[in-house]
């Protein structure tokens, strides 16, 4: 019974030898922050000037498309209010016509649409990349163990460990260089 109890005790002195020093690498203070991406981008210098691109050639895509659109619209009404006094050849024609122009502006609005994209990405990526290098100088900073995003999966934080205005502030300093 007594060698029982010693090497109990001596197994439980084992035990702990070994769990305390990972106790302590565990007790080390985890430092988690949160930051909105969109709204960093949305607020920061380099956003807004990229957005500003972004909005100055959908305009003028906009105001390319808008005469197709009304001639569109045009050449609709013409049908509907023209076509009991036309010939049947006549409003076949027109609609053939109105189905052509029809898929032409389509053709021209999904090429713009795709222009629109490669813009906000060549926009987009390198602020993106300098995102990236800001919050890991700054994790690296201020002791962070993980900076998540708060739109990609984080259902709750405590507004005290929101980082977002602080990384627009760091991203500006950054892309002011």
């Amino acid at each position: 019974m007594m060698i029982k109890r010693m090497l109990s005790v001596g197994l439980f002195c084992a035990v702990m030898t070994f769990t305390v020093p990972v106790l302590d690498v565990q007790a080390a203070e985890t430092k988690i922050g949160v930051m909105n991406i969109q709204q960093v981008l949305l607020e920061s210098t380099a956003g807004k000037a990229a957005r500003d691109a972004f909005e100055k050639k959908a305009q003028e895509l906009q105001a390319m498309f808008q005469v197709e659109e009304d001639e569109l619209m045009a050449l609709q009404q013409e049908i509907e209010k023209k076509s009991s006094a036309w010939s049947q050849e006549t409003k076949d024609a027109k609609v053939r016509e109105y189905q052509k122009k029809g898929r032409d502006l389509q053709i021209k609005t999904d090429d713009a649409r795709a222009e629109l994209k490669q813009l906000q990405d060549r926009e987009i990526e390198p602020i993106l990349k300098n995102l990236q290098v800001v919050v890991e100088d700054y994790a690296k900073k201020e002791g962070y163990t993980a900076i998540l995003d708060s739109k990609a999966g984080v259902l709750f934080f405590d507004d005290n460990i929101d980082l977002s205005d602080k990384m627009v502030q760091e991203l500006n300093k950054q892309t002011e260089k």
